[in-house]
Protein backbone atom coordinates (compact mmCIF):
# COMPACT_ATOMS: atom_id res chain seq x y z
CA UNK A 1 0.00 0.00 0.00
CA UNK A 2 1.29 3.42 -0.93
CA UNK A 3 0.10 6.55 0.80
CA UNK A 4 0.75 9.94 -0.72
CA UNK A 5 1.68 13.03 1.20
CA UNK A 6 0.01 16.39 0.72
CA UNK A 7 1.87 19.14 -1.12
CA UNK A 8 2.45 22.77 -0.13
CA UNK A 9 5.02 25.51 -0.51
CA UNK A 10 5.82 28.60 1.51
CA UNK A 11 3.42 31.48 1.70
CA UNK A 12 4.44 35.10 1.63
CA UNK A 13 3.36 37.94 3.87
CA UNK A 14 3.24 41.69 3.88
CA UNK A 15 5.24 44.76 4.71
CA UNK A 16 2.59 47.44 5.15
CA UNK A 17 0.94 47.85 8.56
CA UNK A 18 -2.77 48.60 8.83
CA UNK A 19 -4.73 49.99 11.75
CA UNK A 20 -7.79 47.92 12.60
CA UNK A 21 -8.69 49.31 16.01
CA UNK A 22 -11.86 51.03 14.78
CA UNK A 23 -13.19 48.23 12.62
CA UNK A 24 -16.03 45.82 13.35
CA UNK A 25 -15.14 42.30 12.20
CA UNK A 26 -18.11 40.42 13.58
CA UNK A 27 -19.59 39.60 10.17
CA UNK A 28 -19.14 36.02 8.86
CA UNK A 29 -16.11 35.59 6.62
CA UNK A 30 -15.55 33.59 3.47
CA UNK A 31 -12.32 31.65 3.50
CA UNK A 32 -10.52 31.00 0.25
CA UNK A 33 -7.12 29.81 -0.86
CA UNK A 34 -4.94 28.34 -3.55
CA UNK A 35 -3.51 25.25 -1.88
CA UNK A 36 -4.17 22.95 -4.82
CA UNK A 37 -1.59 24.85 -6.88
CA UNK A 38 1.22 24.41 -4.39
CA UNK A 39 4.26 22.35 -5.27
CA UNK A 40 5.99 19.73 -3.18
CA UNK A 41 8.36 21.13 -0.60
CA UNK A 42 10.62 19.35 1.81
CA UNK A 43 9.48 15.71 1.85
CA UNK A 44 9.13 12.82 -0.58
CA UNK A 45 5.70 11.78 -1.79
CA UNK A 46 5.78 8.11 -0.81
CA UNK A 47 5.79 6.77 2.73
CA UNK A 48 8.24 4.05 3.62
CA UNK A 49 7.03 0.69 4.87
CA UNK A 50 8.40 1.56 8.31
CA UNK A 51 6.46 4.83 8.42
CA UNK A 52 3.22 3.09 7.48
CA UNK A 53 3.77 0.54 10.23
CA UNK A 54 4.30 3.30 12.79
CA UNK A 55 1.08 5.06 11.71
CA UNK A 56 -0.89 1.84 12.12
CA UNK A 57 0.72 1.22 15.52
CA UNK A 58 -0.08 4.75 16.69
CA UNK A 59 -3.74 4.39 15.74
CA UNK A 60 -4.11 1.02 17.42
CA UNK A 61 -2.10 1.76 20.55
CA UNK A 62 -3.79 2.56 23.86
CA UNK A 63 -0.62 4.45 24.74
CA UNK A 64 0.73 6.31 21.67
CA UNK A 65 3.59 7.68 23.76
CA UNK A 66 4.99 4.17 24.09
CA UNK A 67 4.88 3.76 20.28
CA UNK A 68 6.67 7.07 19.85
CA UNK A 69 9.48 5.97 22.14
CA UNK A 70 9.74 2.46 20.75
CA UNK A 71 9.16 2.95 17.03
CA UNK A 72 9.20 6.57 15.90
CA UNK A 73 12.61 7.19 17.45
CA UNK A 74 14.04 4.50 15.16
CA UNK A 75 12.87 6.10 11.92
CA UNK A 76 15.16 8.10 9.72
CA UNK A 77 14.42 11.82 9.86
CA UNK A 78 12.91 11.99 6.33
CA UNK A 79 10.62 9.07 7.19
CA UNK A 80 9.52 10.74 10.42
CA UNK A 81 8.71 13.94 8.54
CA UNK A 82 6.77 12.03 5.90
CA UNK A 83 4.85 10.26 8.64
CA UNK A 84 3.96 13.62 10.17
CA UNK A 85 2.74 14.88 6.80
CA UNK A 86 0.53 11.82 6.37
CA UNK A 87 -1.08 12.33 9.76
CA UNK A 88 -1.76 15.93 8.76
CA UNK A 89 -3.36 14.75 5.53
CA UNK A 90 -5.60 12.38 7.48
CA UNK A 91 -6.57 15.21 9.88
CA UNK A 92 -5.32 13.17 12.86
CA UNK A 93 -5.07 16.11 15.23
CA UNK A 94 -4.18 14.33 18.46
CA UNK A 95 -1.57 12.04 16.89
CA UNK A 96 -0.12 14.89 14.83
CA UNK A 97 0.41 16.91 18.00
CA UNK A 98 2.18 14.02 19.66
CA UNK A 99 4.48 13.45 16.69
CA UNK A 100 5.09 17.19 16.38
CA UNK A 101 6.16 17.43 20.01
CA UNK A 102 8.35 14.35 19.60
CA UNK A 103 10.29 15.39 16.48
CA UNK A 104 10.52 19.17 16.75
CA UNK A 105 13.61 19.02 18.95
CA UNK A 106 15.40 16.90 16.37
CA UNK A 107 15.15 19.10 13.27
CA UNK A 108 17.05 22.13 12.00
CA UNK A 109 15.90 25.73 12.00
CA UNK A 110 14.31 25.81 8.54
CA UNK A 111 12.47 22.53 9.03
CA UNK A 112 11.38 23.62 12.51
CA UNK A 113 9.52 26.63 11.11
CA UNK A 114 7.85 24.39 8.55
CA UNK A 115 6.76 22.00 11.29
CA UNK A 116 5.21 24.85 13.26
CA UNK A 117 3.44 26.12 10.14
CA UNK A 118 2.11 22.63 9.39
CA UNK A 119 0.78 22.28 12.91
CA UNK A 120 -0.82 25.73 12.86
CA UNK A 121 -2.50 24.79 9.57
CA UNK A 122 -4.04 21.67 11.12
CA UNK A 123 -5.09 23.48 14.28
CA UNK A 124 -6.75 26.20 12.22
CA UNK A 125 -8.56 23.58 10.15
CA UNK A 126 -9.97 22.17 13.39
CA UNK A 127 -10.79 25.60 14.86
CA UNK A 128 -8.23 25.19 17.66
CA UNK A 129 -7.26 28.85 17.51
CA UNK A 130 -5.96 29.11 21.08
CA UNK A 131 -3.52 26.27 20.44
CA UNK A 132 -2.45 27.79 17.12
CA UNK A 133 -1.80 31.11 18.82
CA UNK A 134 0.23 29.35 21.51
CA UNK A 135 2.49 27.73 18.91
CA UNK A 136 2.90 31.02 17.07
CA UNK A 137 3.86 32.78 20.31
CA UNK A 138 6.26 29.96 21.13
CA UNK A 139 8.19 30.65 17.93
CA UNK A 140 8.60 34.28 18.98
CA UNK A 141 9.63 33.29 22.50
CA UNK A 142 12.33 31.04 21.06
CA UNK A 143 13.81 34.10 19.35
CA UNK A 144 12.91 32.78 15.90
CA UNK A 145 11.44 34.97 13.18
CA UNK A 146 8.20 33.59 11.75
CA UNK A 147 8.61 33.09 8.04
CA UNK A 148 6.09 34.12 5.43
CA UNK A 149 4.42 30.73 5.25
CA UNK A 150 3.90 30.53 9.00
CA UNK A 151 2.33 33.99 9.04
CA UNK A 152 0.12 32.96 6.17
CA UNK A 153 -1.05 29.85 7.99
CA UNK A 154 -1.88 31.91 11.08
CA UNK A 155 -3.82 34.37 8.93
CA UNK A 156 -5.70 31.44 7.40
CA UNK A 157 -6.47 29.98 10.84
CA UNK A 158 -7.93 33.28 12.00
CA UNK A 159 -10.03 33.68 8.87
CA UNK A 160 -11.45 30.19 9.19
CA UNK A 161 -12.58 31.12 12.71
CA UNK A 162 -14.08 34.41 11.51
CA UNK A 163 -11.41 36.45 13.33
CA UNK A 164 -10.62 38.94 10.57
CA UNK A 165 -9.26 41.56 12.95
CA UNK A 166 -6.68 39.11 14.28
CA UNK A 167 -5.74 38.15 10.73
CA UNK A 168 -5.12 41.80 9.93
CA UNK A 169 -2.93 42.15 13.03
CA UNK A 170 -0.67 39.38 11.73
CA UNK A 171 -0.74 41.06 8.33
CA UNK A 172 0.41 44.33 9.88
CA UNK A 173 3.17 42.70 11.95
CA UNK A 174 4.74 40.78 9.11
CA UNK A 175 7.00 43.62 7.98
CA UNK A 176 8.87 43.24 11.28
CA UNK A 177 9.86 39.76 10.15
CA UNK A 178 10.93 40.69 6.62
CA UNK A 179 7.93 39.15 4.87
CA UNK A 180 6.66 40.07 1.42
CA UNK A 181 3.13 39.57 0.06
CA UNK A 182 2.10 37.12 -2.63
CA UNK A 183 -1.03 36.20 -4.55
CA UNK A 184 -2.24 33.67 -1.99
CA UNK A 185 -2.48 36.15 0.88
CA UNK A 186 -3.82 38.93 -1.32
CA UNK A 187 -6.55 36.59 -2.54
CA UNK A 188 -7.49 35.43 0.95
CA UNK A 189 -7.67 38.88 2.53
CA UNK A 190 -9.20 40.81 -0.36
CA UNK A 191 -11.89 38.19 -0.88
CA UNK A 192 -12.82 38.04 2.80
CA UNK A 193 -12.92 41.79 3.25
CA UNK A 194 -15.03 42.28 0.13
CA UNK A 195 -17.46 39.56 1.14
CA UNK A 196 -17.97 41.22 4.53
CA UNK A 197 -19.30 44.18 2.59
CA UNK A 198 -18.73 46.79 5.28
CA UNK A 199 -17.78 50.26 4.13
CA UNK A 200 -14.76 50.56 6.41
CA UNK A 201 -13.37 47.35 4.95
CA UNK A 202 -13.23 48.91 1.51
CA UNK A 203 -10.40 51.17 2.62
CA UNK A 204 -8.34 48.12 3.53
CA UNK A 205 -9.29 46.44 0.24
CA UNK A 206 -8.05 49.44 -1.71
CA UNK A 207 -4.80 49.47 0.29
CA UNK A 208 -4.30 45.79 -0.45
CA UNK A 209 -4.91 46.37 -4.13
CA UNK A 210 -2.32 49.15 -4.08
CA UNK A 211 0.17 46.73 -2.52
CA UNK A 212 -0.48 44.34 -5.39
CA UNK A 213 1.05 46.91 -7.72
CA UNK A 214 4.35 46.60 -5.86
CA UNK A 215 4.53 42.92 -4.96
CA UNK A 216 2.58 40.91 -7.53
CA UNK A 217 3.80 40.14 -11.01
CA UNK A 218 1.34 41.48 -13.58
CA UNK A 219 -0.88 43.04 -10.87
CA UNK A 220 -3.54 44.32 -13.27
CA UNK A 221 -4.05 40.83 -14.65
CA UNK A 222 -4.16 39.36 -11.14
CA UNK A 223 -6.75 41.86 -9.87
CA UNK A 224 -8.85 41.43 -13.00
CA UNK A 225 -8.84 37.66 -12.53
CA UNK A 226 -9.76 38.09 -8.88
CA UNK A 227 -12.72 40.23 -9.90
CA UNK A 228 -13.83 37.77 -12.57
CA UNK A 229 -13.68 34.85 -10.16
CA UNK A 230 -16.00 36.43 -7.59
CA UNK A 231 -19.37 35.42 -9.11
CA UNK A 232 -18.26 31.79 -9.55
CA UNK A 233 -16.52 31.17 -6.23
CA UNK A 234 -18.97 31.68 -3.41
CA UNK A 235 -16.70 29.71 -1.06
CA UNK A 236 -13.31 28.07 -1.53
CA UNK A 237 -11.79 26.35 1.48
CA UNK A 238 -8.26 27.04 2.66
CA UNK A 239 -7.57 23.35 3.10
Amino acid sequence: MILRVCERVALCGFERRFSSSNLNYNRPVTVCGLRSSYKARRRTRILSKESIQVIHALKLAKSPDHVLDAKLSRLLKPDALNLFDELLRQNELSLSLKVFNFIREEVGHDTLLQLYADMILLLGRNKKIDMAEELFSEVLEKGLKPDTRMCGEMIGAYLQAGMTEKAMEIYGSMKEWGCSPDKFIFTVLITNLERNGQQQHQQLVESLKQDCLHYVEFPDRFLQQLQEDKPRKRRVDLV
